[in-house]
């Protein structure tokens, strides 16, 4: 290819400025007469932002027929993905209006949208009149004896008014019980949940031209496979704040409930944390923004308004301030109001980097110490210089090793990826130099091109165990699945991983219309396996809550067919003796961990209770039984609110308690045993010692 492997890996990790300001004329802000460097979304702009996915995608190059008919179907599942709203009878007729809809764009003309955007409104006002009309009757009783369907892929949409009203009265039914299951009173939530359609109307009515065309154009991508997508300029900053793990406002976490936009948590490092005067579940009202020093402008009342608006509002440059009017429940349920004024700062979102911790564990009556090194997602600022998680790792396995460490647990069970360039570099830390991934072209005819780690230090030499579960997906499955492949580490957890094998490039878009996300290629372990449907195997397999049909990328629209190429396996990657020397992983070795593994989860009671929910959710199938929905509700909604007020050492602690976590651990012991050549008679050789004091340290 004419670009080399570490030219092209920015692309994939970062972002190409130039393809998209190639794409021909943009209506600029000036052109579309909007308010400087705020330019916005508009039917004129939409082609060109097709052409930018077209001229990328790995499998499509024009905008055909399928394309369309894959948008189409996209976009009506966008509008009623719970297929309450619209008729058998709307779905024909939004597919017959749609027809030819790209030539339509192409002219410059957008009627079609906006037509299938009336409709909509119309059948969701229905749909609040019948939710009134019943709520408000005072005949009306809640059944929990009620059983419906939810799921909507189990469900056709209704062939008349006849069968939404029906199929609605139970989901009514359904939506009191939740309400209930909080402790809420029944003439309370009747109430609410009339305000909740009243809401969905007015966040319709409300809904921008830029909104429509962003949703149209996210609907355009998920057409070409699950993982393209439109980023809105909204949307762009938040993936670009996830990426850095950094962003500046007040440092709260915040979410959108009955219309109030309430406090999730508070995040260490932040002024709203700083201040001690705001709590989780305080509710924002108001935002009033200061113009210079004590000069602060109106307050804009932010009840009902968007959660992404209110989040525009909050968010500001370093230094700035904003009072917040805040509306707090106390304990004997008298509301009260009051102002905090901020100033925002640069808050580094630590809770979600790298993390190392320890655990301690008797093997044959001698402590060893397990290190956990639990890695949430592949982040990396794109800006020179910024953080990355490739850096953080290699930071922390020295202070492991500068901590005399035994045994490692590298944690990606809860990782769902990110950069690629990171994921490279992760993986070349446990072996000395070689490839760790291919990438295809998109054209078949250039073959695949190979990225590989070129520092010949080996971070981390020791025992070594990945824990994986179905949702460790893209740079999880690259780490995973090539450390699986150099025999280097034992894969625990799930009995595969999510099954992302494809690579997407971010490209921005000129300022204020965001960017698309684009799928560019697929990839393939050392091995020359694709992680594309089938994911990477657990060597050994524990039982866990997401060890079902509901987690897969096979089970997604549009997903792309799996590959497989020859090995491309490096041999330079082994260190058989001296410094940097690391034991392969050898089958007869994996056989007794996985013996000893079963063993230990048979008598662990947590596995045996995931086991019994697991069963327990296939028998009952998809119908929903109101009276165990509450039960089950009541019990979820008790364990977050207990959850959302934990200090960092109880989450810490909760974390060590977990019992995937607890078994990686011992299997890491386990293998130390094994490669240090102590003979481990029963199961029960290996036990939890006193906790050294459970260390955790962040990077």
């Amino acid at each position: 290819m004419a670009q080399n492997a570490h030219q092209l890996r920015h692309v994939f990790s970062g972002f190409a400025f130039t393809l998209a300001l190639s794409m021909g004329a943009w209506v600029t802000p000036q052109a579309a007469n909007a308010a400087p460097q705020t330019p916005l979304l508009n039917c004129r702009n939409i082609d060109k932002i097709q052409k930018v996915f077209l001229s990328q995608h790995i499998n499509f190059k024009d905008a055909s027929p399928e394309v369309e008919a894959r948008t189409i179907d996209q976009y009506t599942k966008r509008l009623d993905a719970a297929k309450i709203y619209l008729l058998d009878s709307d779905i024909a007729q939004v597919k017959k209006d749609m027809k030819g809809l790209f030539a339509q764009l192409k002219d410059e003309n957008c009627a079609t949208l906006d037509k299938v955007q009336e409709l909509y409104l119309k059948r969701v006002q229905e749909r609040a009149d019948f939710a009134k009309k019943t709520l408000s009757d005072k005949k009306w009783k809640f059944d929990n004896k009620t059983e419906l369907l939810l799921d909507p892929d189990q469900r056709q949409y209704p062939k008349n008014r006849g069968e939404a009203d029906a199929f609605h009265a139970k989901y009514l039914q359904f939506q009191i019980s939740n309400y209930i299951a909080t402790g809420m009173k029944q003439p309370e939530a009747q109430e609410q949940v009339i305000r909740n359609y009243e809401r969905v109307v007015k966040r319709v009515k409300d809904t921008t031209k830029e909104d429509l065309y962003s949703n149209y154009l996210d609907s355009f991508g998920r057409a070409l496979d699950p993982h393209s997508s439109y980023f809105s300029r909204e949307m762009l900053e938040d993936f670009e704040i996830q990426m850095s793990l950094s962003l500046e406002g007040i440092g709260a976490t915040l979410s959108s409930q009955d219309g109030f936009t309430t406090i999730e948590q508070l995040i260490e490092g932040g002024s709203a944390r700083a201040s001690n005067m705001l709590q989780p579940q305080d509710k924002i009202v108001a935002v009033g923004q200061f113009k210079s020093g004590s000069d602060i402008g109106p307050m804009e009342n932010v009840v009902e308004m968007e959660l992404k608006d209110v989040v525009r509002r909050i968010r500001g440059p370093k230094g700035t301030k904003v009072r917040l009017q805040i509306l707090r429940k106390k304990t004997d349920g008298a509301p009260e109001r009051f102002f905090v004024d901020l100033v925002r700062d640069k808050i580094k979102l630590e809770d979600d980097a790298a993390a190392l911790s320890y655990i301690e564990k008797d093997v044959n009556g001698e402590k060893k110490k397990i290190a956990i090194l639990n890695l949430p997602s592949f982040y990396a600022d794109a800006k020179r210089g910024g953080r990355s998680s490739a850096q953080d790792m290699k930071q922390l396995l020295k202070k492991a090793k500068a901590e005399a460490a035994d045994a490692l647990v590298l944690d990606l069970s809860q990782n769902g990826g990110g950069s690629l360039d990171d994921a490279v570099k992760i993986a070349g830390l446990f072996f000395k130099v070689g490839n760790v991934v291919k990438q295809s072209a998109r054209d078949p005819g250039q073959g695949e091109m190979a990225l590989d780690d070129r520092d010949p230090a080996v971070d981390w030499d020791g025992p070594m165990v990945v824990l994986t579960s179905r949702i460790s997906a893209s740079a999880s499955e690259i780490v995973a699945g090539t450390l699986k492949d150099y025999n280097r580490a034992v894969i625990v957890g799930g009995d595969h991983t999510f099954g992302k094998g494809s690579v997407q490039s971010v490209v921005p878009l000129p300022p204020g219309l965001g960017a698309v996300k684009v799928t560019v290629g697929m990839f393939f372990t050392p091995g020359g396996f694709s992680t594309q449907h089938k994911g990477v195997e657990g060597d050994i397999v524990l039982p866990g809550p997401y060890a079902t049909n509901e987690f897969g990328e096979k089970h997604l629209d549009y997903s792309l067919n799996e590959r497989k190429i020859n090995s491309f396996i490096s041999q330079d990657a082994f260190v058989t003796s001296g410094t940097g020397a690391w034991k392969k992983i050898e089958q007869p070795v994996v056989a007794q961990l996985k013996s000893r593994s079963e063993a230990r989860v048979a008598k662990n009671a947590e596995f045996t209770k995931v086991t019994e929910e697991l069963k327990k959710a296939k028998e009952k199938g998809k119908v929903i039984k109101l009276s165990e929905s509450l039960k089950d509700t009541e019990k979820k909604k008790g364990e977050a609110d207990q959850k959302k007020n934990q200090s960092k050492e109880e989450k810490a602690a909760e974390y060590a308690k977990r019992a995937d976590i607890q078994e990686a651990v011992s299997v890491a012991a386990d293998l130390l045993a094994l490669q240090r050549g102590i003979v481990l008679t029963d199961a029960g050789s290996v036990t939890p010692a006193a906790p050294e004091a459970q260390k955790k340290t962040k990077n």
